[in-house]
């Protein structure tokens, strides 16, 4: 493997939200900032950097991961999602209702981590029995977590 200088870009290609792209980043850049800052995915939100609170979470080929632990130099060849590309799921308006009748929004910072975390669940479990009542479920857990927080 050859070594790379963190003053010198590397060029990495992936796809992002269906759409490819190369660019050129700093190895030692996080996920999280490179989709904010670099792409203008400002969705992707960082609040602990430290992968607890997942209001930067996305979904890194197929499964969602914290952005803040990742570093932007390993989507070399990966399809990411985040909040703005999941804006066509089928499951998001249904989310977004449940989340709205729910009182889930609270002051909304992590609350595209929480859809995305949703989303992908709920898309793995297409064919889950009593899907509505999961959907329900899995946003009062969420309720539940904002509250103990503040």
């Amino acid at each position: 493997m050859p070594l790379i200088k963190s003053n010198e870009k590397i060029s990495v290609t992936f796809t992002l939200n269906g759409i490819k792209l190369s660019k050129n980043i700093y190895p030692r850049t996080l996920l999280s900032d490179f989709l904010r800052y670099s792409i203008g995915e400002t969705g992707t939100h960082v609040g602990c950097e430290h992968g607890i609170c997942g209001a930067c979470t996305i979904i890194f080929n197929g499964k969602p991961i914290r952005s803040c632990l990742m570093l932007a130099s390993q989507v070399n060849g990966h399809e990411l999602t985040t909040v703005e590309g999941i804006a066509k799921d089928k499951n998001l308006d249904d989310l977004r209702a449940a989340f709205k009748k729910h009182h889930a929004l609270q002051c909304g910072f992590c609350t595209s981590g929480f859809l995305i975390t949703i989303s992908s669940y709920l898309n793995e479990n297409q064919n889950m029995p009593m899907r509505k009542k999961l959907e329900k479920y899995l946003v009062e857990i969420f309720v539940d977590v904002l509250d103990m927080l503040g």
